[in-house]
């Protein structure tokens, strides 16, 4: 039998390959998004105690009853907006299927979809296996600033969907409250679909305020908000998240949503429901994760690599240009071989594989992963 890959160009990602290496050479691993530590025993608890109350059959296809309300109670406490918990809010495996299921809902063959490279990698697969056709948009190095000139040049009758991620992976900008009110006017009478992947939302640093797209009204009605309790709980492994939209994108949504998994894990997600009860879970994050970047950041200041601090997610972009102008994928492997500390390059997320001498880490780890690190990092 012979078959053609529907994404012949699609091999093994970069995150398989440097943890890859991180185990076969002993080396710290940096390079993927999870931490090393665990979550709070609390969540552990509540998903047990569902667990042996019964929380064991289906949950109703948009997710539990309670955790939608939770959330709901969470967007208006922080965002001063309304999203119904009966139609509005879809509990999801993960942010990544929230993303997968918007693109199959509303994509079709030769529809355009509007992407910021670098990009998280699951977009641009989804466009394509749904027949649509990616535009990319390349972010400006240093600080990844948007030129929101080009993104209206773009901008045409088959433009379907304009994707953003704020906080951003893997450049640790985040999108501000004028680039938020562009994209608005851009947008604004057009039947452009806007998805806001808002994973990092609770990881800003600094006393910056995230721009949800749910905070401005037009942008609201046609977006997709999506986010997750794995990234947020410190639990990557569950597997579990949510997305917003108003009534008439959510019941377009939950027509593939229904055939492709229908309901997650419900005593997860009841667990995470009791837990959301206590809002500073989640309110307490930016400090959390703001403190673990200013230590990772104090002790590599010395170092021969450059930087800007991170504005939100958990990764850190640090410069290597002034130690070598190895291609960054090279660069990488090396510092995982030679050095024992694995990192993520950039540039296979750039439209053109375009190389800024950048590279990715993680900090979402114990204070002692990352001591270790920057001893590593003083002696490049």
């Amino acid at each position: 039998m012979q078959h053609i890959s529907k994404l012949p160009e699609v091999g093994t990602t970069i995150f398989s390959v440097m943890s890859g290496l991180a185990n076969k050479h002993n080396a710290i691993n940096l390079s993927q998004g999870f931490p090393d530590f665990g979550s709070d025993q609390k969540l552990i608890d509540l998903v047990c105690k569902a667990m042996n109350s019964g929380y064991n059959q289906y949950a109703p296809m948009a997710g539990n009853f309670e955790l939608r309300e939770a959330i709901a109670k969470k967007m208006e406490a922080l965002y001063n907006t309304s999203y119904h918990p009966e139609n509005e809010i879809t509990i999801t495996a993960g942010a990544t299927q929230a993303i997968s299921t918007i693109i199959s809902a509303f994509i079709k063959p030769n529809d355009e979809v509007i992407i910021f490279k670098p990009a998280y990698d699951s977009y641009e697969p989804g466009i394509k296996l749904n027949g649509g056709k990616v535009i990319p948009l390349q972010l400006k190095a240093p600080d990844f600033s948007v030129d929101w000139k080009a993104v209206k040049e773009k901008i045409n009758s088959q433009t379907k969907m304009i994707i953003i991620n704020t906080p951003h992976n893997p450049s640790g900008m985040i999108f501000s409250k004028e680039d938020m009110s562009e994209l608005e006017r851009i947008t604004k009478n057009t039947n452009i679909i806007v998805l806001s992947d808002e994973v990092y939302e609770h990881m800003i640093y600094d006393d910056e305020k995230h721009q949800s797209a749910c905070l401005f009204p037009d942008l609201k009605a046609r977006s997709f908000v999506v986010a997750s309790f794995c990234k947020t709980f410190h639990n990557t492994g569950w597997r579990i998240g949510y997305c917003c939209a108003p009534k008439e994108l959510m019941e377009l949504f939950l027509q593939v949503h229904q055939f492709s998994i229908f309901c997650v894990h419900h005593p997860t997600q009841k667990g995470i429901a009791d837990y959301m009860q206590e809002p500073k879970h989640y309110l307490e994050l930016a400090s959390f994760y703001q403190r673990k970047r200013d230590l990772f950041l104090s002790l590599i200041k010395d170092s021969r690599f450059t930087f800007t601090p991170s504005k939100g997610t958990y990764f850190q972009v640090l410069n290597y240009s002034k130690i070598t102008q190895e291609y960054d994928v090279d660069y990488a492997k090396r510092l995982t071989k030679e050095f024992g500390l694995a990192s993520i390059p950039l540039s296979v997320f750039n439209e053109n594989n375009l190389d800024n001498k950048v590279l990715r880490f993680c900090f979402a780890k114990k204070d002692d992963t990352l001591k270790k690190a920057a001893e590593i990092l003083l002696k490049i």
